[in-house]
């Protein structure tokens, strides 16, 4: 029933501006509580802006003169829904976020542009025969018609589908002939998913396994799992065991993995357990196939969505359990706009869902296994790898002194020769990508710098240009040196690319394989690569930590890990934990099947307690001791930190915001102020970057703090100077 004395809506716009904004409806006869969650055109500043209706009024605290009419209505139905709403303020709450960025976030891009929420209706193609078998003399000389009236003698189909195997003209002759007709039928959501779930056979657990199912099984309001198993103890297995009672009870799935890399063999594994029930969304997609698959979650037309960081936003009509897969990857954090955590929204949607959550990880972060250890979360171990295959050994090569090959130690070199000479596959992970991270003049030792970051070039001999990794300027390689003139250029450090080159001229009846973000760029290439790799192809893997990223390569029996000790002295305190999980991660992709596997890092610091301590104690016990230090540092989980971050090309004015902000929040007496100092990534693209970073023992102190100086530190007057952000509970200092 519409109420006329509404006239005013309250609006939340995507810009960086911490409030909302008020706007009269002309046509009040329609303007009731139904508008909420709806988005509207609006005008602002001098474009129209598509923006989410958070509430309707009688009157507005602006006089009415100064009130600027909505331009439309864009949804009859609302896109964000009641419990959506209350998780974006919460999400703009506890991320200090404005709220209109917040919710363009949480939908799909198409709806962000304004494109209509409803499902088109969809032009199908029906047969106009009864008997295919009298058509036979009639198309014996076309026989691609003959073929689309039997495939239309089974069913209709869509316009869509037959165009992908039989061209228009085909189509549009049957229509002439009168043997095929087209329909246009209106959208009917499709609920019958249930009824065409197949449960295929599952492979047996083990005795961890089995315990770790049934103690998930039992839960079926919200709870916390952390699901810590070794690389390759089947935790996907026991997703899929956990998974089926839900399906089965017509609730769905949400499934969050790190990478796009590994949605494909997820989404095939998934789908060869239970059939066409699964819908997939990342950003490899293009617009209009991330709203269908939005779509038909909210609508209840598929069972399981699998997705990255942004399908935590996906609503779903009947949630059952949520899932997130290698949760410790820092792919779940966003780094631009709103830095928000996938993970850690996971926890609060479950809880508001009241479903189960389970998180997945053989190298689980801090800050969850802190919460499994303090009990608040159910922790579920899986110690053994699962058919009876066996750990990696992990192996230290000291390489001082030694002579090295395309940056791998003799010994090595021996080891992978005998390894591919059994038939096995042999893995080699460097930190960089491109040919050389630096070109040097032997003359005059000047290095060819990026003058937007102050950042050595990197060398790229496929693409023969140089490349900065940090802005991504790229420019011509030059013949002589830019300073002293000298032709004696020479190349300084290895990367994926020349590592690529001298292996594959030293083995030359083996096939070397790059793996990177070069060597995968374009659509399905990733994928591809890997079903090269999987099929034995290439049997030398040289990549990035693409390579690390939970792929199954049953034939890789050696591992050899180049430069770890450039994570053993770093500024950043996450550091150790990061190359425990990377060093971990990719020596599980050794020895996953009944072949034995050896892992080597060649280091220059083979006494390093670190590292000791990793190899001979396993990931498990290093993390716990890694958690202890952090409490001893009154670090992260034990502390919570927000970093104020400001940029500019202007170093003088970052210091003076930075140093207001400090002064403003100085007068907290529980915070703890480091900083300001610059960023470890000091200069960026022209800007010079420096930070600030805020602590304190008590989250809800510190969010208070931080909330309450907002305004104080929005109001100096080099805010708008600056380009500043803030992020909740960083995970780099870049």
């Amino acid at each position: 029933m519409t109420n006329p004395s509404f006239k005013i809506v309250r609006v939340a716009v995507a810009v960086p501006l911490r409030r909302s904004f008020d706007y009269l409806v002309s046509d009040i006869d329609t303007l009731d509580k139904s508008w909420v969650g709806c988005r509207v055109l609006v005008p602002f500043a001098r474009r129209k802006q598509v923006a989410i209706v958070l509430s309707v009024h009688t009157s507005s605290d602006v006089p009415e003169s100064k009130l600027k009419c909505i331009d439309e209505r864009i949804d009859q139905l609302p896109v964000i829904d009641s419990k959506m709403r209350v998780l974006g303020h919460w999400i703009s709450e506890y991320y200090l976020h404005p709220i209109g960025e917040v919710f363009a976030t949480m939908l799909p891009a198409a709806l962000r542009k304004g494109i209509s929420s409803d499902v088109p209706a969809t032009e199908y193609l029906i047969r106009n025969f009864d008997d295919l078998s009298a058509l036979q003399n009639e198309l014996k000389q076309a026989k691609k018609q003959l073929a689309l009236c039997a495939h239309l003698a089974s069913g209709e189909i869509t316009r869509a589908q037959a165009k992908k195997e039989f061209s228009v003209a085909v189509i549009n002759e049957l229509i002439k002939k009168q043997l095929i007709s087209s329909v246009v039928k209106a959208y009917c959501p499709n609920t019958t998913w249930p009824a065409q779930l197949v449960v295929s056979d599952n492979h047996p657990a083990n005795i961890e396994q089995s315990i770790a199912i049934s103690a998930i099984n039992q839960q079926h309001s919200f709870a916390t799992f952390l699901l810590e198993g070794v690389t390759g103890s089947g935790k996907t297995e026991v997703y899929l065991q956990v998974i089926e009672p839900v399906l089965q009870a017509g609730k769905q799935v949400l499934i969050l993995v790190p990478e796009i890399g590994l949605t494909p063999q997820t989404v095939e594994r998934f789908e060869k357990r239970f059939g066409q029930v699964v819908g997939v969304m990342h950003s490899a997609l293009n617009d209009t196939q991330r709203l269908r698959v939005w779509q038909q979650a909210k609508d209840n037309e598929i069972g399981i969505v699998i997705g990255t960081r942004s399908s935590i936003f996906v609503p779903l009509a009947a949630p059952g359990m949520i899932i997130v897969d290698e949760e410790h990857d820092e792919s779940f954090k966003q780094h631009d706009s709103l830095k928000y955590h996938a993970r850690d929204i996971a926890v609060y949607r479950a809880k508001q869902l009241d479903v189960p959550l389970i998180m997945g990880s053989a190298t689980p972060s801090l800050e969850t296994l802190y919460n499994a250890l303090s009990k608040k979360y159910h922790h579920l171990q899986l110690t053994q790898r699962a058919a009876n295959a066996t750990m990696p050994s992990q192996l230290m090569l000291d390489i001082k002194a030694q002579t090295l090959e395309h940056g791998i130690a003799s010994g090595l070199i021996e080891k992978m020769r005998a390894q591919l000479e059994q038939g096995n596959q042999v893995l080699i992970f460097v930190h960089r990508r491109g040919y050389s991270p630096a070109l040097l003049c032997h003359q005059c030792g000047h290095v060819e710098t990026c003058t937007d970051c102050d950042n050595p070039f990197t060398l790229h001999k496929v693409s023969n240009n140089m490349q900065c990794h940090r802005c991504g300027q790229h420019q011509s390689v030059p013949r002589k040196c830019r300073q002293c003139g000298n032709s004696s250029l020479d190349t300084f450090g290895l990367g994926t690319e020349q590592i690529e080159q001298g292996l594959q001229a030293m083995f030359k009846d083996y096939s070397c394989v790059r793996i990177d973000s070069d060597s995968t760029r374009g659509k399905g290439k990733l994928t591809e690569l890997l079903g090269e790799i999987n099929s034995q192809q290439h049997q030398i893997l040289i990549g990035t930590q693409i390579l690390s990223k939970g792929h199954h390569f049953p034939n890789v029996t050696l591992a050899i890990i180049l430069n770890v000790d450039g994570s053993l002295f770093s500024a950043d305190f996450r550091a150790p934990e990061k190359l425990g999980q990377l060093i971990t991660q990719l020596s599980g992709r050794a020895g996953r099947a009944n072949k034995p596997g050896e892992v080597w890092l060649q280091t220059h610091q083979p006494q390093h307690p670190l590292l000791q301590d990793l190899v001979q104690n396993g990931f498990a016990d290093y993390a716990r001791s890694l958690l202890l230090e952090r409490k001893q540092a009154q670090l992260p989980p034990y502390e919570h930190q927000i970093l104020l971050r400001a940029e500019s090309p202007h170093i003088g004015l970052i210091q003076s915001f930075l140093a207001y902000a400090h002064s403003t929040l100085d007068q907290f007496s529980r915070l703890k102020l480091i900083g300001p100092l610059p960023c470890t990534i000091e200069k960026k693209q022209g800007r010079f970057r420096m930070m600030l970073v805020v602590q304190s023992s008590s989250r809800q102190y510190l969010h208070g703090a931080l909330g309450n100086a907002l305004e104080a530190i929005e109001a100096h007057e080099n805010s708008s100077k600056v380009r500043w952000s803030i992020d909740v509970a960083p995970l780099d200092f870049t």
